[in-house]
């Protein structure tokens, strides 16, 4: 009797430990969302006057900035490839992640540098996006090994939750510098460098070195681990892989029906016709939504499968789409539109990442989601020119219509591919 008793208070004892492990999120994934939010603030403090700029200081047309849009946002695509691989050979995660940081920072330079000039300014920002391109899949690999299967929704909605606090703050230090500095571009510039910086500084004093550094719980093996080393596939081999295939396909139709938020942004003012010193600010009120909701809805994944809010994010996303084609005026379309796309993103950012990660093998993570990211990556290009044509050529009315059908289209398709379970609730896709 008492040893069964004994046998019972210990293994409370370890379902209690077990709950507590859950309800934590590792530090690791800590150090990297802190790392997040200061770079956040760096690059947000530059992109949200860029639609501005390019639109209404150099007088692009819809279809120029749609290009420019897509290329600001594709151009990372190869380089997250080479990303990735180089992340997974040797598990040098945070040395690629760091160089990535490191030449997003550089950036901030190269805009106090280029005086004016639409060609410095393009290959500065190129080199922003490149940074970020070659960061962003051995980032989430970090995160993704250093969390147990079961709580990488609640992990990654913490990442991004710190993450978009930097993308509050930053579009409010880039008005208030703007406001105290009578519109000094060049003071937002070096200011944005700073806080780069302490990005990387961070990064190097808080963040483990090595895969072996963190504390990893591996997931189950999938079927591709159980190949010897020198048969391991390389990146683009995963596709040969049902259930990450199925992913990716299901994020490259999404993400070729998303036409960008710049675009949601240009059509509010449009709209609500406000002055333009506000338009900085617009992207504040998606942020605050998706800071808000991004825990909650890593959590909600994991406890009921991780492609119905990815699903259900899309769907909140056409809301807004619908919106913006309705009567809708004032207060009630900008608050709706801004609330919608912050659901959007609090459903479906770091919950594609949570859904992905389990398909693949940890010594392949990185690559992987590389491969998701680039995938996502040219389908966006292709929506953000596509939208920016069919306004110029048939106006925006029609441009709209054609995005809700589209994106109607692309939720009925993912909710067919996408793999109906996985190991939130311990199995496997």
């Amino acid at each position: 009797m008492y040893l069964a008793t004994t046998d019972a208070v210990a293994k409370a004892s370890e379902q209690e430990q077990s709950r507590a492990r859950r309800g934590r999120v590792a530090g690791p994934v800590l150090a990297l969302g802190a790392v997040s939010l200061v770079t956040d603030i760096s690059s947000e403090m530059v992109t949200a006057v860029l639609p501005l700029y390019f639109v209404l200081q150099l007088g692009l047309s819809p279809l120029q900035f749609g290009f420019l849009d897509g290329l600001y946002n594709g151009v990372t695509a190869l380089v997250r490839l080479a990303g990735g691989y180089a992340a997974d050979r040797g598990g040098r995660h945070k040395l690629v992640a760091g160089g990535g940081y490191a030449l997003s920072a550089l950036s901030r330079l190269g805009l106090l540098l280029a005086g004016g000039a639409t060609a410095g300014i393009g290959a500065a920002l190129a080199a922003d996006r490149i940074g970020k391109g070659v960061r962003t899949a051995p980032r989430d690999a970090l995160i993704s090994l250093s969390s147990p299967p079961d709580t990488l929704g609640r992990a990654f909605g913490v990442h991004r939750a710190m993450d978009t606090t930097g993308a509050l703050l930053g579009p409010l230090a880039a008005f208030a510098l703007l406001w105290a500095t009578a519109d000094a571009y060049d003071a937002v510039f070096v200011v944005s460098f700073c806080f780069g910086l302490l990005g990387v500084l961070m990064l190097v004093a808080f963040v483990p070195g090595h895969l072996s550094q963190v504390s990893l719980r591996p997931p189950r093996p999938a079927p591709e681990r159980r190949q010897p080393a020198a048969a391991r596939p390389r990146a683009l081999a995963l596709l040969r892989v049902p259930a990450f295939r199925r992913v990716l396909l299901a994020a490259a139709l999404l993400g070729a029906a998303t036409i960008g938020d710049a675009f949601l942004y240009l059509l509010l003012q449009r709209r609500l016709d406000f002055a333009i010193s506000w338009f900085p600010l617009l992207p504040l009120g998606a942020a605050a939504v998706y800071l808000l909701l991004a825990i909650p809805a890593g959590r909600l994944g994991d406890r009921i499968g991780r492609r119905v809010p990815f699903l259900a994010g899309h769907v909140a996303l056409l809301g807004g789409y619908v919106l913006l084609l309705a009567p809708t005026d004032g207060w009630p379309l900008l608050i709706g539109v801004l609330l919608l796309l912050g659901v959007f993103y609090a459903a479906t950012d770091g919950v594609l990442m949570a859904l992905v990660a389990p398909v693949v093998a940890q010594e392949r993570r990185a690559s992987g989601m590389a491969v998701l990211q680039t995938g996502q990556a040219f389908a966006r290009l292709v929506a953000a020119a596509g939208f920016g044509a069919a306004w110029t050529l048939w106006g925006v009315e029609t441009a709209l219509t054609c995005a809700v059908v589209a994106l109607t289209a692309a939720v009925a398709g993912a909710a067919v591919l996408l793999p109906r379970s996985d190991t939130s609730s311990g199995g496997t896709s």
